[in-house]
């Protein structure tokens, strides 16, 4: 009697059908519609194209959902190839911004599936390894030490992740010809929210490191439970705030790809660091904390426990 599939296997087959169908139908629509092909492909030789895709995409795409672990792992090395060269075109030529974009999702849903077909999970742990792994801040440092550690790596972090890398983002979607229209008013309610947004991050920043005895990174948690300031409000603050200013800094920007960016980024959290962290949490904090998770919620405030 074969053994049933387990459900998690069945979800990357699953997609692995649906890529298969719709890299079908898109090779339908590239010879007979010629602005699909024009955004898509640009001055690339569609035939050239097909004799690749078609097998090691739609037809590698068909076999992994019929079951073929090597046909999922050719169908993602060819996802991912194509989209670093369909990526380095659009930035050299300016051509084929939306192939980009489609085959960029489509690596990362690959990444996914593969995971399911392959290791019938998503390995979330793979992202607190080595130098991320949770680890206790040296409680021996004095709370001003924490504070300072916290605030520079405020300003590290901030500076990568709400400067820079939106500034990349911005600049190839402009070069990639893939920018939309955002409303004129997007901007100034982009700027007060941001502002909103960072007040909450440095006031969770000096609670969580003042009387945690910490930083909110995983290589030096804080030491001790902190239910005070936002911590009372929802239970993190600091994730709330940072993916709020990556949101608005795509509507200063005027960029959806940024917007799309700080969603990909809370997704991320929530279900791939945020299970992980929790799980540490309850094991040090024990009884307390599993009280704390129970009366206060993750994104959406309520009504504050009593401050400690």
């Amino acid at each position: 009697m074969t053994a049933p599939v387990p459900l998690a296997v069945r979800w990357g087959r699953a997609y692995f059908a649906v890529q298969s169908a719709a890299g079908l139908l898109w090779w339908v629509a590239v010879p007979s519609s010629p602005l699909v092909r024009r955004i898509t492909l640009g001055s690339l030789d569609p035939v050239l194209v097909a004799s690749f895709d078609l097998p090691l995409f739609v037809a590698a795409a068909g076999l992994a959902a019929a079951g073929s672990r090597a046909a999922a792992r050719v169908n993602t090395g060819w996802t991912l190839l194509v989209t670093i060269l369909m990526a380095v075109y659009a930035t050299l030529t300016t051509e084929a911004g939306w192939g980009v974009v489609i085959m960029g999702a489509a690596a990362i849903a690959s990444l996914l599936a593969l995971s399911l077909v392959v290791l019938g999970r998503i390995p979330t742990e793979w992202f607190t390894r080595g130098p991320l792994a949770f680890r206790a801040a040296d409680a021996r440092r004095r709370p001003a030490g924490h504070v300072a550690r916290t605030f520079a790596q405020l300003v590290f972090f901030w500076g990568l992740f709400l400067g820079i890398i939106p500034l990349v983002i911005r600049a190839l979607e402009e070069r990639w010809k893939v920018g939309l229209a955002l409303p004129e008013a997007a901007g100034v309610v982009g700027w007060v929210i941001f502002a909103l947004a960072s007040v909450l991050g440095i006031c969770s920043a000096a609670v969580m490191s003042g009387r945690g005895r910490g930083t909110p990174l995983p290589a030096a948690m804080p030491n001790h439970l902190v239910i005070a300031g936002p911590y009372r409000w929802v239970r993190n603050p600091m994730a709330v705030a940072g993916v709020t200013q990556a949101a608005c800094v795509g509507l200063i920007l005027g960029s959806w790809l940024v917007v799309v960016y700080a969603v990909g980024g809370a997704v991320l959290w929530n279900y791939g660091i945020r299970p992980l962290e929790e799980r540490d949490l309850a094991a040090r904090f024990g009884e307390p904390y599993r009280r704390y998770r129970e009366t206060v919620r993750c994104w959406i405030p309520r009504r504050p426990v009593r401050s400690r």
